[in-house]
This record gives structure tokens, C-alpha cells and sequence, in this order.
């Protein structure tokens, strides 16, 4: 077994030596080959060359979008060139904890297709998160609990382990934040089986967000309006 993790970043010049320090260690402390994926989406500042000036303890590669696409075009990416057995994707800003990595894989057992975290399973939690950004978040992940399982409680996150093969199949459009609710939905109307670890999410300690809220609420609002109208399988925008 082998694992790639992928991490989207775009402007994230002030976290690169905390990736470096910290989630190079929990790469390096992995019982399997670990690889490491950073994908610069377009950034405006120095990420693309901190990230390769870095000396990283497992193989690393940045890929550069000549652009900014957006989170799902750069999870897209990862996605594609991820040549390893099973995929973590976790963000760069450590909203999340690197050393729970390993939990994730390991809960990535024979019959698990998709490990997600989720702070808002009842045994995770919220820690400095803007009350404006948790609304939304909360709100479109109680929605779509709704719409297509009560068993999942977050279906917002990106930070999740995934098989490889599901990877190479799930269906997706999306370029931006609505991906992460895509990609987990598709999944689930494929017959993936998903499984939750309680974790707690953070705020951000360095940069800022990128996420543009008017945006995502319409996105998420045509997405669900998709999943009520087909009701089996994967939907797309282009089922919207």
C-alpha cells in the first residue's frame, strides 16, 4: 500500500514552513511509501516557489495552474496525478490536525471507500470558526443529510482519505467549494461506503480565507435542487 496527499493551496505563502515542519514529519512517520502533492491554484504570491525550494523528507511535486480555478479544479488535479493506492486531501492551512493522517488510512479498511473527517458528528467539535462561515457550512451539510443520508453529518470538508480507485471514478464539475459536497454525494449514490471520524475543525492560524459566501449559497442551493430532481445516481451541473 501507498499514499499520496494532496494539498490545494493558493496564496498560502505564510503556512509553507508549517507544512514543511509539520505535515512532512506526519508523511515521513507513515508505515507505508507517502508521497506528497501540493497543487498551487493560481497563486498571486510566492507559494508555488517556497513549496519547491523546500527539502521534503518523501518525494514532493507542486503543480502549477497557470490561473486560479478554484478548490475543485485544484482537487481535480490532485486527483489525476495521485499514483499511489489511496489519497489523502487535506488543506494547507492545518485547519485540521496533520497527526491524525494516520487515523484516517487506518480507518481506510477492506469495505471503506471514504474516510471523512467531520467536526459536526456528535463527537466532534468547532474551534474559533466564524459563526458566518460555520451557517453556511452547518446549514448546507444538514441539508443535504436530508437529500440523501442522515448517517453523514458533514459533507463540506476536504479533508478525507480516499481509495484510489474511487478516486479515478467519482464524478465532479464543480471548480469550487461546492466540489467537496459533490465529490461525497456522487460517492455515495455510486454504492461507495463512507465512513466519519469525529474531528475538530480550527480556524485558521495564518492568511485568509478564499471562500466567497454569496457564491457557494448559490451553488449549493442548484446543486440541491438537482439532487431533488434525479434522485438516482450521480448528479452533475449539467443534470441542474
Amino acid at each position: 500500500m501507498s499514499v499520496t496527499i494532496v494539498v490545494p493551496c493558493y496564496n498560502e505563502a505564510e503556512n509553507v514552513t508549517r507544512l514543511a515542519v509539520e505535515l512532512g514529519a506526519v508523511a515521513a512517520g507513515l508505515p507505508e511509501p507517502a508521497d506528497l502533492l501540493f497543487v498551487d491554484d493560481g497563486s498571486r504570491d510566492a507559494t508555488a516557489d517556497l513549496l519547491e525550494a523546500q527539502s521534503w523528507p518523501v518525494p514532493a511535486r507542486v503543480i502549477r495552474h497557470g490561473r486560479n480555478i478554484g478548490l475543485g479544479a485544484a482537487i481535480r488535479t490532485g486527483f489525476a496525478n495521485a499514483g499511489a493506492d489511496r489519497v489523502v486531501v487535506t488543506d494547507a492551512d492545518a485547519s485540521y490536525d496533520f497527526t491524525s493522517i494516520p487515523v484516517l488510512l487506518a480507518l481506510l479498511t477492506d469495505g471503506v471507500d471514504v474516510v471523512s473527517a467531520s467536526p459536526y458528528h456528535p463527537g466532534g467539535g468547532v474551534e474559533g470558526v466564524p459563526p458566518y462561515r460555520l451557517v453556511l457550512s452547518r446549514g448546507a451539510s444538514t441539508l443535504y443529510r436530508v437529500l440523501v443520508s442522515p448517517r453523514i453529518f458533514t459533507w463540506t470538508g476536504m479533508y478525507r482519505a480516499y481509495r484510489a480507485d474511487l478516486v479515478r471514478r467519482v464524478p465532479f464539475d464543480s471548480d469550487g467549494f461546492l466540489s467537496q459536497a459533490e465529490i461525497l454525494i456522487n460517492a455515495v449514490r455510486m454504492g461507495a461506503r463512507v465512513i466519519e471520524y469525529p474531528t475538530v475543525l480550527r480556524v485558521r492560524r495564518y492568511g485568509q480565507s478564499k471562500a466567497r459566501l454569496a457564491q457557494i449559497v448559490r451553488a449549493h442551493l442548484r446543486f440541491a435542487v438537482g439532487l431533488i430532481l434525479h434522485r438516482r445516481g450521480p448528479v452533475s451541473r449539467r443534470t441542474v
